[in-house]
């Protein structure tokens, strides 16, 4: 059964800067949706980033454009986000998930992800 471990979360000052990792136990990624989510309280999840794992084509929530940049080792089924800048209101827990094969394109869209890691917490502190 396939496991997605999500690692690199910590504490951080606003501004500054953290880099997580997703590590696929069985899979070997190669044309998936692989993505990072994050739920902002009373909101649905968000697709922070998305990267097709293939073309190495990568998609964005606006709100992070410039800051956040996805990234993958396909030999090592990894997936990366570093994150930049962080701002207090992006305190929570981030997701790694496995989306369809595909083409091209990954949707932000959560339940076309099929696999989902425990998530890692980031905390963004004033």
């Amino acid at each position: 059964q396939e496991q997605l471990v999500e690692s690199g979360g910590g504490s951080v000052q606003a501004g500054g800067s953290l880099r997580l990792s997703c590590a696929a136990s069985k899979y070997t990624y190669n044309g998936n949706c692989l993505g990072w989510f994050r739920q902002p309280p009373g909101k649905e999840l968000e697709g922070v980033a998305r990267i097709h794992t293939r073309s190495g084509t990568t998609y964005y929530a606006d709100s992070v454009k410039g800051r956040f940049t996805i990234s993958r080792d396909n030999a090592k089924n990894t997936v990366y986000l570093q994150m930049n800048n962080l701002q207090p209101n992006e305190t929570n827990i981030y997701y790694c998930a496995a989306g369809p094969l595909v083409l091209a394109s990954c949707p932000p869209v959560p339940r076309t992800y099929e696999v989902w890691g425990q998530g890692t917490q980031v905390t963004v502190s004033l």
